[in-house]
This record gives C-alpha cells, structure tokens and sequence, in this order.
C-alpha cells in the first residue's frame, strides 16, 4: 500500500479539487523587455479585430500598446473575400500578407496572422505555428468524472474531447498535435486510450495490460510508449512498441516510477522514482542504461517535462508548498521560475520552448496558468467553474503565412 500510495501521489498530484479564478498573479520583475506593439485593428471586421488583439496577448512575445509609436504596427482589412494585413517596424514595412476569408474563421485567420508576425519579429525562433497549437487538460464535472478538453492558448474555443462517466486524466499529446493520449480508469484497471482531436474523433486502444498502464507518452517517431506498468504488481518504467507490442522494462525494484517524458531525439527518458525515500526526476537512455539523478530545486521533484530545445521543467516542493522550476540539460543549472506561492502542479512546456502551462492552486481554488519563463510573467488561462488540472500543451501543428 505504501508503495502504490507513493505511485499515485505522482499520479493523482492534480486531482485535488478547488475552482479555478482569474486573478492574475504577480511574481519577480522581468528578465527580458518584449518588444512593444501597436495593433490598429482590423477595418471591416470587428471579430477578427478583437481575436487578433487576444492572440497577440496570449502569445506572450509582445507586449501591446496604444502608443502608435511602439516597436512594431500592425494593422488589417477585410476587403471582399480576403484578410489583408502588414507589419511596420518603427514605420518601416516589413510585410504584408493576405489569407482567404471564406477558407478559415476568425480565430484561424487570427492565429495564422499573429503567427506570421512571430516568425517575421523573432527569426530565431524555430517554431512555427505556435498561436495554432492547443492546450489539453481534465475538467471535473462531477465526482469521480473528469474528462478531457482541449482550447486555444488565449483559453478560447474550449471543448470537450472525451465523454466518460470515470476518471481520464494525465493527457499528452501526439507529435503531429492532432491527438491526445490519457489514461482511462475502469472497473479492473487502467487502460490509456488515443483519442483525435481533430477530424472524426476517433479513439484507439493503446495499452491495457493486467493492473496499472498510467503516465503514457509517445515517443517523437509516434512509434513507441513509454508509460507506467504494473503486470507483476510492481510499478515500473516500461517502452511499448505500438507495431509488434513488444514490452521493454526499464526499471525494476521496489521503487515506484511514474511521470515518463522523452527528450527531443527520442533517446533518452525522465522519470519520477521513490527509489531515494523522496519523488526525484532521473534520466536514462531508452534502454535503462546511464542512468542519473536530476538536480532540483526543493526535494519531492515531480511531474517532468522536456521541451525541444533540452529544458525539463518539473514541480518541486520549496518549503511547504509546490514551485516550478528549470533545468537546463546544456548548461546543467537551474532555475526556479515561480516563487508567489500557491501550489505549483503538473507543468508542460509550449511549443515555444519559451512558455509553460500548469495547475495552480492559492487558498483552496485552483486555476491553469502560463508562465514566461523569459520574465517571470504569469496569466491565467482558463476560468471555469469546474476543477480544471493537468493541462499539456500541443506542438504546433499549421504553418504561418509566407
């Protein structure tokens, strides 16, 4: 019992209850300035006017102003059937680009066109499509039924993913950003199902063995799943190939592993393991060898997640409650990104390498969050009357405009 109690803190860490709100939160002074940005509107469409201003916001890579003399301008019009907007640099131009109005709606054409203005600002960054990517996460609607939602990444557009009258939780994401993979609970055990988020909906089974198959993550070829097993009723870190259903375990003993992640390559993991008395993050390779101990910030280091440009950002508690904190595989140093309290839970990197969205919970009620790792700056995401928790956030998955 001590033992799958130990595994299910790991486990169950965000299913806690509470309400989210959407007070914003306040934590160090910035690091970096962003850049300033003066957004005209959109003549001829006050809809798209008004999701184009929501997502320059969300994306966090500029801060928005009504001085018209701020870094950049940024100005459209709905002409007949197409979107035209252009981007001017200290009045200089820089762009200008159209999309077809009847192809998309609105918040496409919003997220296309911030996206655009991302890409063309900040040309060192490699990802592109990041205001279209979604962000996943469990909604209690009642007890003992939490299902799956996914929306935008301004907390728009939400909507429901699975409709189960059980527990389905810890949701990741495919590498293409078109499904989401969760853990199911039933009658006799856990099963981790794949389900579309776009197109038909439909759902596979991906694993359901004897006891616990919990934690799940497809690996970046979406060839293979690391997840928690429990088959000889120790919980271990096991890799399931999806093509011939071979298992391969990777730890063994009486500690408890939970919480998998891959790396960017796809060849090594992070995990949580009791092994030490106390939750900590290793790492290994995909065959369970070279295995090492991640430095943390605090002790009880949880719920690992490793972004594309090799950071795991993991929550720890610092005192008597859960922060966040960064480590950075390069430099091996790291960094602790939230300190105004609360209890930091379940957090996933943005397909921006540069944001992270997590659970929070002040005074009873809890809320999903994205933290600037860049500044220290903290929104909320989502305001709901429900428990909302263990939110994943999606790659990119659609191309800005050229």
């Amino acid at each position: 019992m001590k033992l799958l109690s130990i595994f299910f803190f790991a486990v169950a860490l965000s299913l806690c209850g509470g309400y989210a709100h959407a007070k914003p939160l306040v934590v160090e002074a910035s690091v970096r300035d962003n850049p300033t940005i003066f957004f005209k509107g959109v003549s001829g469409n006050a809809g798209l006017s008004r999701a184009v201003q929501s997502f320059l916001y969300a994306c966090g890579w500029f801060d928005l102003t009504n001085n018209p003399k701020a870094d950049y301008q940024l100005s459209g019009k709905v002409s007949g059937n197409i979107f035209y907007f252009q981007l001017t640099l200290g009045g200089a131009p820089l762009g200008a680009w159209q999309l077809p109005v009847g192809k998309y709606d609105d918040r496409q054409l919003a997220a296309a066109a911030v996206d655009t203005v991302i890409e063309k600002s900040f040309k060192e960054l490699k990802v592109r499509g990041f205001c279209s990517s979604k962000i996943a996460f469990c909604a209690q609607t009642s007890r003992g039924v939490r299902n799956i939602y996914v929306c935008d990444i301004d907390g728009n557009n939400a909507r429901q993913v699975t409709r189960f009258n059980t527990l389905c939780v810890e949701p990741s994401w495919s590498p293409a950003g078109n499904s989401v993979i969760y853990s199911k609970y039933n009658p006799t055990g856990i099963s981790v199902i794949e389900t579309e988020v776009l197109g038909a909906g439909r759902s596979r089974l991906l694993s359901a063995f004897n006891g616990i198959n919990a934690g799940a993550a497809l690996s970046p070829s979406g060839r293979e799943l690391a997840l928690i097993l429990s088959p000889d009723k120790k919980v271990d870190l096991y890799i399931l190939d999806l093509r011939t259903r071979k298992r391969k375990r990777l730890t063994r003993g009486k500690s408890v592993e939970a919480s998998p992640c891959w790396n960017p390559s796809g060849t090594e993991l992070a995990y949580v393991s009791d092994e030490t008395g106390n939750p900590r993050i290793f790492v290994s390779s995909r065959n369970g060898n070279n295995r090492r101990r991640l430095p943390s910030i605090g002790r009880d280091a949880v719920t690992p997640d490793w972004s594309g440009d090799n950071k795991i950002v993991y929550a720890s508690r610092v005192g008597g409650s859960y922060a966040l904190g960064v480590y950075d595989m390069a430099t091996q140093s790291n960094k602790q990104i939230t300190n105004n309290g609360g209890n930091w839970e379940s957090p996933a990197w943005a397909a921006d390498f540069r944001h992270v969205v997590a659970k929070c919970t002040i005074n009873g009620k809890s809320g999903i969050y994205v933290v600037d790792t860049w500044t220290g700056k903290i929104r909320p995401l989502i305001s709901t009357g429900y428990a909302l928790s263990m939110p994943a956030w999606s790659p990119c998955r659609r191309k800005s405009v050229n």
